[in-house]
């Protein structure tokens, strides 16, 4: 007699694609125009009319994004620039490019963003810029955080990446006038592949940024013409097929992954050892990036990822602080201790399987196991 077959794994994510991103690239292929076509600048458009933004910048990734961001801010050596350390690396990796110093501040234990009245506790006269993320698809309080800038002539670069679609009072997240960086890797609401994109007020803005990106060329028609050191930031045409393909689905994606979300939270509300992202209100309304639980002590999350992966489900530790990893302890002497709600949501953020596909049963399966996995013994 033959055991019953084991149940099938249970991936983190997965992308919504289907045969519209496939005829799109199809397309593209067959036009034999590969880069600096048509398809950059529909994206570019398509995401600009969507966030609310005047201009866009089709990038390589959200961390060129952010690079260009604080570029623009005119970050150099010896300037400080406040940020968050509970976040992905690059938000403060960008800081570090230009020479710039990453000054963090602990994020509120609530919503797990920066709180204004802290950030501007920590401002000096060698601060030049915010560097402000909307961490887990969360949107920041954007009006004090734009009267603190104001106030003190600071300049600010939102890193949006894991927000697309989420809206601060009824505001498109993208819209709100400073640089905001989107990227689009594949468990990111919409993919472009690798991929990402800044959302610009003025044209000057993106001019300079589409020369930063095409090795600081210029757009006079002459192809080895530069007029200032940039990089290859491009996005390729393929990728931008892709991306508005996937832009003209987002509202589906969006309710999709709101749905799936919900489900979350219902079947968690029983569940004892974990603690769930705050919920919407009036102002704030987040866009599901990533579905992250806090496992709280005394239980292990190395032993609840250990349980889980035993039973075919997919899990990740999300995400640990940026001032601990060894990169910013060795160059800049953070410890631990400094910045310990941000440390404690580090240590214990778990990212469970979530993307518009995730079926109902396949829910209940990994709820269930996690509630196994945080029983003691």
């Amino acid at each position: 007699m033959t055991g019953s077959a084991p149940p099938e794994p249970i991936g983190l994510s997965a992308p919504y694609v289907d045969e519209t991103e496939e005829v799109a690239v199809l397309e593209v292929l067959r036009s034999g125009q590969l880069a600096f076509g048509p398809m950059i600048e529909q994206f570019e458009r398509t995401l600009a009319e969507r966030v609310g933004a005047p201009y866009v910048a089709a990038l390589s990734s959200g961390t060129a994004g952010l690079h260009l961001g604080v570029k623009l801010a005119g970050i150099s050596p010896g300037d400080e620039v406040v940020t968050t350390p509970l976040s992905f690396i690059a938000s403060a990796n960008a800081i570090v490019y230009e020479g710039g110093t990453p000054v963090f501040v602990d994020v509120d234990d609530r919503t797990l963003n920066l709180d204004p009245a802290a950030v501007e506790a920590e401002i000096t006269s060698r601060t030049k810029a915010l560097v402000l993320v909307d961490l887990f698809g969360y949107p920041l309080d954007f009006d004090a955080f734009r009267e603190i800038a104001e106030r003190h002539g600071l300049a600010i670069v939102e890193d949006a990446c894991e927000a697309l679609g989420a809206t601060y009072r009824g505001q498109q997240v993208g819209s709100f006038g400073h640089p905001a960086v989107f990227a689009f890797y594949p468990n990111k609401q919409v993919t472009t592949g690798e991929g990402g994109a800044i959302a610009l007020e003025t044209e000057d803005e993106w001019a300079v940024v589409k020369s930063l990106a095409n090795q600081g060329r210029t757009d006079r028609g002459e192809t080895f013409a530069h007029e200032r050191i940039g990089y290859n930031y491009r996005l390729d045409e393929l990728s931008a097929a892709l991306g508005v393909a996937q832009l003209r689905k987002l509202d589906r994606i969006l309710a999709l992954r709101n749905e799936v979300a919900s489900r979350y939270d219902t079947l968690l509300e029983e569940v004892e050892g974990v603690r769930l992202l705050c919920p919407d209100d009036d102002v704030y309304r987040r866009s599901w990036f990533v579905y992250v639980v806090f496992v709280e002590p005394p239980a292990d999350r190395a032993t609840v990822v250990a349980h889980l992966a035993a039973e075919g489900i997919a899990s990740k530790p999300y995400l640990p602080a940026i001032h601990l990893q060894s990169a910013y302890r060795d160059r800049f002497g953070f410890a631990d201790g400094m910045f310990p709600v941000a440390e404690a949501a580090g240590a214990q953020g778990l990212a469970l399987p979530f993307h518009t596909g995730l079926s109902e049963g396949d829910q209940e399966r990994v709820v269930a196991a996690l509630s196994r996995a945080l029983k003691p013994g």
